[in-house]
């Protein structure tokens, strides 16, 4: 019986040494594992200092593009104002213009004899003075004593 004891004994051991052994292999293949993954934090956190970097360079480069956009479309808002202003002062102008041709139409209507009239009249004038001016100019071109035309008496039409 003896023997028993010193047999489940030994079985013991040699089943606590196959035991420690796998143990020992596991523990090392996690250790091989922490270290490969220890090696890969460090590389991704370099990476990541990179990219934080990059990041941080691009939200810069970013901030000045929308600060120059800002600036230039205040620049064009100040544009549209003022083209807006000078549409409102072209409309404006035609209005007036509008106004002033249909005033003018309308007294030129009311006053289409009269104007008729001065036509004519000047008309007459013209001739009268044509007719001076020739016959001034045969007075010159031939002395004569005391030789005078009567002027003929201007037309007169009524266009009522």
């Amino acid at each position: 019986m003896e023997i028993i004891l010193y047999l489940s004994a030994a079985v013991a051991a040699i089943a606590f040494l196959i035991l420690v052994l796998n143990l020992s292999k596991t523990l090392k293949s996690v250790d091989n594992t922490l270290d490969t993954l220890s090696r890969t934090v460090d590389r991704l956190e370099g990476q990541l200092k990179d990219v934080t970097a990059e990041t941080a360079e691009l939200l810069h480069k970013t901030n000045a593009l929308a600060e120059d956009v800002q600036h230039k479309t205040e620049q064009l808002n100040t544009v549209v104002y003022a083209v807006k202003d000078v549409g409102s002062s072209v409309h404006n102008l035609n209005h007036s213009l509008k106004k002033v041709t249909t005033t003018v139409a309308s007294q030129m209507e009311k006053n289409q004899f009269k104007i008729s009239q001065a036509v004519q009249w000047g008309n007459v004038i013209k001739q009268m003075v044509d007719k001076f001016k020739e016959d001034k100019q045969k007075t010159d071109a031939q002395p004569s004593a005391g030789r005078t035309k009567a002027l003929p008496a201007p037309a007169y039409k009524n266009n009522q």
